[in-house]
């Protein structure tokens, strides 16, 4: 048992502040402003300037790819491809991988403008097999020995670029196979473990993943649905397989399906493959919509019937209009009062998709994070759509005050999660008239991303009677200028009461755990 003291933030109904909190064995029994005598000689933590907020929920990310990524080389704050070049050939003289794995390159972020070359690669790291993966996760480099190793596979695929040594489409997605698939189960499983631990320390209690790609017999689904349920120190993973084919979810007894790659509707606008009503700026093309929407129909109908929870990527204007459309069209075939389909990124929105978001309650996971990105920034959004449509990007205030529930996620191993980040951004749009209020924004990253997985009666906010996963901010982000919310630390995260413990199990027997819990 223990009594916080100080600015309690609920994030309740009502956004209720309160000056005590009572857990005991993992649960929330008492909030107010004047402590019952019954509890005044319980262990007391005094709060003083900080706050008390409930944790952090992600509610996009691709957790395995995260987990492998984590354990390479980030070089997202790279400022030019020297940089990136030395990062590696240090990473290379202490790694004992047989495979070098980087991630974040961007031709945006750095002084040359270009993606780093395979002729740079060798320089780094000589003989050893290396990849840099783009930091959209639709392309990625390769160095001249891992190209040699896949040239017979690669050689016949679109994407294929050995000169520059740049893999995209099929290309990209066999080098990604080979990735997945060259990691062993025990690495793989203790990957994620870590993951879990980077997640709390950043004070997150629950991880939406997108799952099922590049793994064999979609392993990650399989691991990430043992290790959630083998966890020992409370954190949450809800999974959702990333599939047209329903039984991917059923078979495994998961209430949701969706994501992006086989349930993306377009692409992203790093690569100018997110499809759109009209043509990118000065050009022809207006992107690629995946699918017609006979097929989207046929999967978002099936789903729905069979009481799954749908989720699917859409950036453009024209992919978010067809997903709006046909969630609509199944809605209307199958009416469901509690779905909570969604629409993952909705980056560039239409009003009458919006509308229909609001009229048949589906919801929008959305990535703060893409506001002024480094590694897709606002200049480079404006040249590729002109500025006018720039400015309709993640629009937030809009979709908020259209009824239209907004959770947040990070995309990882995309964008690092990071919600004091999502908070400063969500505050501090680039369009200011976009920009959400702190309360906005903390019930955003909170309550409405455990809500977007049904997991709102027992978590979410710090109410009695829910489970007592809990963060320690530095300050209360209520009492914080939206200029300086950037400053706010993770002090702590509790989950079930608890403070939180790295998960130190043995891969084999987490994974022997998670079977036996089923």
């Amino acid at each position: 048992m223990r009594v916080y003291h100080g600015s309690i933030l609920t994030v309740d109904e009502k956004d209720t502040v309160v000056q005590y909190l009572v857990e005991d064995s993992g649960r929330i029994v008492f909030t107010g402003n004047e402590l019952p005598a019954k509890w005044s000689d319980a262990p007391r933590v005094e709060l003083g300037d900080r706050a008390l907020c409930p944790s952090f929920a992600d509610t996009h990310a691709h957790f395995a790819s995260f987990a492998t990524f984590n354990a390479g080389l980030n070089v997202m704050n790279a400022e030019s491809n020297a940089d990136i070049v030395d990062a590696l050939h240090d990473f290379a003289a202490s790694s004992t991988s047989s495979l070098l794995l980087a991630f974040g390159a961007s031709s945006h972020s750095v002084r040359e403008r270009r993606l780093v070359s395979r002729e740079k690669l060798d320089r780094a790291c000589g003989r050893k097999p290396a990849v840099v993966i783009k930091y959209d996760g639709h392309a990625c480099i390769v160095n001249s020995a891992l190209l040699a190793k896949l040239r017979k596979r690669l050689e016949h695929l679109r994407g294929y670029h050995p000169e520059s040594g740049e893999m995209n489409q099929e290309a990209f997605f066999a080098v990604s196979d080979y990735i997945t698939n060259s990691i062993s189960l025990p690495t793989l499983v203790r990957n994620m473990q870590h993951a879990m631990d980077l997640y709390a320390s950043r004070g997150f209690g629950l991880v939406h993943s997108v799952s099922g790609v590049g793994f064999a017999l979609n392993l990650d689904i399989t691991l990430e649905c043992l290790l959630a349920n083998s966890a020992q120190n409370g954190f949450q993973l809800r999974i959702f397989p990333q599939s047209l084919n329903i039984s991917t979810a059923t078979r495994r007894h998961l209430p949701r399906i969706g994501g992006c790659f086989e349930c993306a509707l377009d692409g992203c606008f790093g690569s100018k493959d997110a499809a759109l009503l009209s043509p990118y700026k000065d050009e022809a093309e207006s992107g690629v919509l995946y699918y017609d929407d006979e097929k989207v129909l046929e999967f978002v109908e099936s789903a729905n019937q069979a009481a799954l929870q749908i989720e699917m990527h859409a950036i453009g204007d024209k992919a978010f209009d067809q997903a709006t459309r046909c969630l609509k069209a199944a809605l209307e075939k199958h009416p469901r009062s509690d779905h909570r389909h969604g629409i993952i990124h909705a980056c560039l929105p239409t009003d009458d998709g919006l509308d229909i978001c609001a009229q048949y309650g589906i919801h929008l996971p959305v990535q703060p994070a893409f506001i002024d990105w480094n590694q897709e920034p606002d200049t480079y959004l404006a040249d590729i759509l002109g500025p006018e449509r720039a400015a309709k990007l993640n629009p937030l205030r809009s979709m908020s005050d259209q009824g239209i529930r907004l959770s947040a996620g990070s995309d990882a191993p995309c964008t690092d999660p990071d919600p004091i980040m999502w908070l400063s951004k969500a505050c501090n749009h680039t369009n200011p008239a976009e920009s959400l209020t702190i309360r906005e924004a903390l019930r955003m990253c909170t309550y409405n991303g455990y809500w977007a997985s049904f997991d709102e009666k027992n978590r979410g906010s710090l109410e009695v009677g829910k489970i007592a996963d809990m963060v320690i901010l530095s300050k209360s982000p209520y009492a914080t200028p939206a200029n300086q919310l950037s400053e706010i630390t993770v002090e702590q995260t509790f989950l079930s009461g608890e403070a939180y413990q790295p998960q130190n199990q043995n891969p084999a027997r987490a994974l022997l755990a998670g079977m036996g819990s089923r």
